[in-house]
């Protein structure tokens, strides 16, 4: 054989064992699944606002995108009867202080007539004492008739009662009502403050305040319209504390825990890679369940909620925003 055939079947035998590995390679990537990959979203704490009376807006003060401080005045609402009510509840605390004053006080002129009543009451016992004496020394004399005595006695018995009734009458005039009346009247009076005070919140109500520092995502209220309470007038989201939550099945976990860290993309921020850490794992509803799609050989699986954070804060990072993550080569 020649040199120049030998060339030829050499040159053959390598073509084709490179169309044989080249074939091999081909298969195995064709037959290789796709590197697993997930996706989520970004979340962030949505608050509802809503007045907790009913109310018509008069004035608002932020408006979407803006973002107002927690504590921050978001609208004011106007109702005519909650305000009369407010006025009614002050008039009727004045009434039960003015009873409570009355019932724990007492006229000095009347103190003074019942202590004039009093002494004229004790002159008017030693005037009879005197009287029953005499008639009870001339008895034993035979000067004066039985008669005599017994009106006597009976004049002294009717002036220590006057005298009695007079005391009495003083010690009540300085004591003024009765305990019952006295307690009714305190509890009148705590009854008006507690109707008050639930006016005064009713009214601070109709002021709608932030109760988070948040950017506001909607808002319905417009002015001079009505809102019954409980309607959400604004929603808010705090920027200040986002994650990324991803819905996996239960066999894609894989001894996933908490403080975990993996990496995700997030396209809307060209693709820009953000380092996160598992801050939750948590089990989603019946309704989550993946069925099995085979009468045997194949079982249910779960839905997890799992959590991410941040680990340092991103710029333009909002909710809704995807973010994608190579699950299998997550870093843990």
């Amino acid at each position: 054989m020649s040199a120049s055939a030998t060339t030829v079947k050499a040159v053959r035998w390598i073509v084709l064992a490179g169309a044989v590995l080249g074939l091999g390679t081909f298969l195995w990537f064709a037959t290789r699944p796709p590197p697993l990959t997930v996706q989520g979203e970004v979340s962030a704490n949505r608050v509802d606002v809503s007045p907790r009376v009913n109310g018509r807006v008069v004035e608002w003060r932020f408006d979407v995108g803006e973002t107002p401080d927690r504590g921050g005045v978001l609208a004011e609402l106007d109702s005519p009867q909650l305000k009369a009510a407010l006025i009614s509840a002050r008039a009727a605390l004045a009434v039960a202080k003015a009873d409570y004053d009355r019932v724990y006080s007492t006229r000095p002129e009347t103190i003074l007539a019942r202590r004039a009543e009093l002494a004229a009451a004790e002159a008017d016992v030693v005037l009879r004492k005197e009287e029953f004496d005499r008639q009870s020394h001339l008895i034993t004399t035979g000067f004066t008739p039985q008669q005599k005595v017994d009106e006597a006695t009976r004049n002294l018995q009717n002036a220590t009662n006057n005298r009695d009734a007079a005391k009495a009458a003083l010690d009540l005039a300085q004591k003024g009502a009765s305990d019952e009346e006295k307690a009714l009247a305190a509890a009148q009076v705590k009854q008006a403050e507690a109707s008050l005070n639930q006016r005064d919140v009713d009214v601070s109500e109709l002021t709608l305040r932030a109760p988070i520092t948040g950017q506001i995502t909607s808002r319905v209220a417009e002015l001079g319209e009505n809102f019954s309470a409980g309607a959400p007038l604004f929603s808010l989201i705090d920027m200040n504390d986002l994650w990324f939550t991803f819905n996996l099945r239960e066999d894609l976990l894989a001894g996933l825990k908490i403080d975990d860290r993996f990496e995700v993309t997030v396209p809307a921020l060209k693709s820009k890679t953000v380092p996160v850490r598992v801050t939750m794992i948590n089990v989603q509803g019946q309704y989550a369940t993946w069925r099995a799609t085979r009468a045997t050989g194949d079982f249910d699986l779960r839905t997890f909620e799992v959590r991410a954070k941040p680990l340092q804060p991103v710029d333009s990072l909002r909710p809704g925003m995807s973010a994608i993550a190579a699950w299998s080569a997550r870093v843990r």
